[in-house]
């Protein structure tokens, strides 16, 4: 396996929720997926959540050293937790249009957070 990228992004969790509460399901909706939704949303800290899945999706993509271009969409990288409760990264789209491209075959994922601050680091690895 080869390191590919990393990336790592933190998020005040304050400001996520102000974006919640000005903006409302027009935010939610634009950012995440229907999964990340119904995870977020029946966890007691909910804002906690939805900016630990911010932190990850910009994390992705500075791993994958693209930011926002080339046809990425923030619904592209989905946070999705296996069985066990640990994150797994789904890509779609713009996003997994560059994945295959740079031959990356698993994107590695951690996220932690607490009452301020969300973060996450992202590392992708190929063959």
């Amino acid at each position: 396996m080869n390191v590919v990228g990393i990336g790592t992004d933190i998020v005040e969790c304050l400001r996520i929720a102000q974006m919640i509460e000005r903006h409302g399901d027009l935010f939610i909706n634009r950012v995440y997926t229907d999964h990340e939704v119904g995870y977020c949303s029946a966890r007691k800290a909910a804002t906690q959540h939805y900016a630990g899945r911010w932190a990850a999706k910009e994390a992705v993509l500075k791993a994958l050293g693209t930011g926002w271009r080339r046809g990425i969409r923030w619904r592209d990288v989905e946070v999705r937790n296996d069985a066990a409760g640990k994150p797994r990264i789904a890509l779609s789209g713009g996003a997994r249009d560059i994945v295959e491209e740079l031959g990356i075959t698993e994107m590695l994922i951690s996220i932690s957070h607490c009452r301020s601050h969300a973060t996450a680091y992202a590392l992708a690895v190929g063959k």
